[in-house]
């Protein structure tokens, strides 16, 4: 069984949009991530960047959210995420 093969541009830029991506999920307020049913270590991750005010170490953190959500789909989270911002899953 064969992979397909990925460069290390492309590995590169996959890793930048779920640190985006992660970026995205700091900046929620903290009722709507509940809502979303993510992995609690994801969620304790992301609440701990919210408290971080120093930018390098705010940096690394969202580069740890963004290897968690490696585990999770992307795409699942995108979708709550637009329609979070369109009033769709408002309550």
């Amino acid at each position: 069984m064969e992979t397909a093969y990925k460069s290390r541009t492309q590995k590169k830029k996959e890793d930048q949009a779920l640190q985006r991506l992660g970026e995205q999920l700091v900046s929620l307020r903290p009722g709507r991530l509940e809502a979303m049913g993510l992995p609690e270590e994801l969620v304790a991750a992301i609440e701990f960047a919210r408290s971080i005010t120093r930018h390098g170490a705010r940096r690394r953190q969202v580069k740890h959210i963004g290897a968690l959500l490696r585990h999770c789909d992307p795409q699942f989270i995108e979708t709550i995420l637009e329609g979070t911002q369109s009033g769709i899953f408002e309550k």
